[in-house]
């Protein structure tokens, strides 16, 4: 039987989406999202966020991922 750990390690990144004309385009986040995940390799992912914040533009989006490597076990 295992047990559950008193702690671990959660690791995170964010991004967001260049300013500009640009920056309120959610599926373009999420495109620099997932290639950033998939060149990492392996990992687990422990939650995703995406919030937003005014700008001339419009929302200006932006992303963190909360992950653990397979070291971390």
């Amino acid at each position: 039987m295992t047990t559950a750990p008193e702690y671990w390690t959660v690791r995170n990144f964010s991004q967001a989406n260049p300013m500009g004309p640009d920056c309120a385009s959610v599926p373009a986040l999420l495109r620099l999202l997932a290639d950033t995940i998939e060149a990492m390799g392996p990992l687990e992912i422990q939650d995703l966020t995406l919030q937003s914040e005014v700008t001339e533009y419009g929302p200006w989006w932006s992303g963190t991922v909360y992950f653990h490597l397979p070291e971390d076990e």
